[in-house]
């Protein structure tokens, strides 16, 4: 049995929770909020032996096996030393932290401590996503020349609320455009050059952002992303013998669409009773009892790749978080 813990009882939190409880082999034992109150409400909703009030109890919890990191992304670097300092194997949302540096830092204190460590980019583990690949790599569309993805809502507009508060790590980019940058990176890997434009909030936070990636071998992927209008918020791979059209919202998807260029379609659906976090948890889970430190499906070479194209796409904005962000983020190198 790997006993979880919780620290953030947010929304994703719940989220993650409701799909525990689908996973054989896996409880959650423990949660933690700066708030008792609602850490115990939350303990109470799912079963939870213990509900702390503060972050340095459930990290002297005897009973846990690894964490899950929920809080905002300017605490994650913070949350995941914490845990790491305590050899606790650590789950932590994305973006994995602000900037590259501080990622660099988490990924050198797990080595350092032998201990797991993992983002919690749960697309990567979606059965469709794993389908997607392998048409990918069997040659079925051919050579992969294009790609196009966007992820947009209509946020609250209270400029008080998180996404929009910068002291928070608000802003369109980290909190959705990191999902289409993680689709051309699973498809292209690292980008030759990238352009940006986008629209900045009053509060200094990228409302609307809009990519342009380009490869060595003459490939692109445009990536929009936006807190201003409900998208359609769909996916499009583009290959010499056909596409490949992921349905919305692509980044949690149940279908998609193979179209070849002699006119014939495969439609591939992913049913689940599940928000879809389960596939990740699983993985961590078999990781851990296989005594792996770090997923083969999700490295955390991957999660040192992906900061660098989300560091670069901000230096293109100018956008810095002037409190996360000890040095300038790095100018974009391959």
């Amino acid at each position: 049995m790997i006993r979880w813990g919780i620290i953030g009882p947010g929304r994703i939190a719940h989220k993650f929770a409701q799909d525990l409880k689908h996973v054989e082999g896996a409880v959650l034992m423990a949660v933690a909020s700066r708030d008792k109150g609602r850490a115990e409400t939350f303990a109470n909703e799912y079963g939870a032996k213990y509900a702390y009030g503060s972050y340095d109890e459930i990290v002297a919890c005897p009973e846990l096996d690894v964490v899950y990191i929920a809080s905002p992304h300017v605490f994650h670097f913070e949350h995941t030393l914490l845990c790491l300092s305590a050899n606790i194997p650590v789950l932590c949302e994305k973006p994995f932290a602000m900037n590259r540096l501080q990622v660099e830092t988490m990924v050198e204190s797990a080595r350092m401590r032998n201990t797991f460590l993992m983002e919690a980019f749960w697309t990567r583990f979606l059965p469709w996503t794993h389908k997607m690949l392998e048409i990918i790599e069997s040659g079925a569309i051919g050579k992969v020349m294009g790609l196009k993805a966007d992820f947009g809502f209509r946020a609250n507009q209270d400029l008080t609320q998180r996404a929009y508060n910068k002291d928070l790590g608000g802003g369109a980019l980290l909190d959705i455009g990191i999902y289409p940058v993680f689709l051309a990176y699973l498809v292209f890997g690292m980008p030759y050059e990238i352009a940006s434009h986008c629209t900045f909030a009053e509060t200094k936070v990228d409302e609307s952002t809009g990519m342009t990636l380009t490869y060595r071998d003459g490939s692109f992927a445009f990536l929009s992303c936006t807190f201003r209008a409900e998208t359609t918020s769909d996916a499009v791979i583009y290959g010499e013998k056909g596409m490949i059209f992921i349905e919305p919202r692509w980044h949690e998807s149940k279908a998609f669409t193979v179209k070849y260029q002699d006119g014939t379609t495969e439609r591939f659906t992913f049913d689940r009773p599940t928000w879809g976090y389960q596939y990740e948890i699983e993985e961590v889970n078999i990781c851990l009892r296989e005594g792996r430190k770090e997923s083969d499906w999700w490295t955390l070479r991957d999660s040192l790749n992906l900061i660098q194209i989300l560091d670069a796409v901000r230096n293109t904005m100018e956008l810095v978080y002037e409190d996360h962000d000890d040095v300038p983020t790095r100018p974009f190198k391959l």
